[in-house]
């Protein structure tokens, strides 16, 4: 959904979506990789990745609050709502994990480190 958004996005600009790699997630991802084999097979991967998939949409939060802002700035209504959208989304992902993460995930990767 959140390619489609975009794309709307672009439209209402008059520009073809195009994909760039980021710098930033690719980081990220590859602390996702590196978590995976330090601790595969740990209850502390699955406490690990969760943490890397935030930072995940913490980066997506932030570019989306930004998108927001310029979009109401330059009152493109119809493009900020798409964005409101996405941000929406992303917030309700960061917050999922949050509560799997202090629900379950965390305790079980301390359990396993106190062993």
């Amino acid at each position: 959904m959140h390619v489609e958004r975009l794309q709307h996005v672009f439209e209402i600009f008059g520009k073809r979506a195009q994909g760039k790699t980021c710098d930033a997630i690719e980081g990220i991802i590859a602390q996702g990789e590196k978590i995976i084999e330090d601790f595969k097979g740990q209850p502390a991967m699955d406490a690990g990745l969760a943490s890397a998939a935030q930072a995940v949409e913490h980066y997506e939060i932030a570019r989306y609050c930004t998108l927001t802002r310029w979009a109401g700035d330059l009152g493109l209504k119809d493009a900020q709502k798409f964005l409101i959208t996405a941000l929406q989304e992303e917030t309700k992902t960061d917050e999922a994990l949050t509560a799997l993460a202090e629900a379950s995930l965390n305790a079980a990767a301390k359990v396993a480190t106190a062993r």
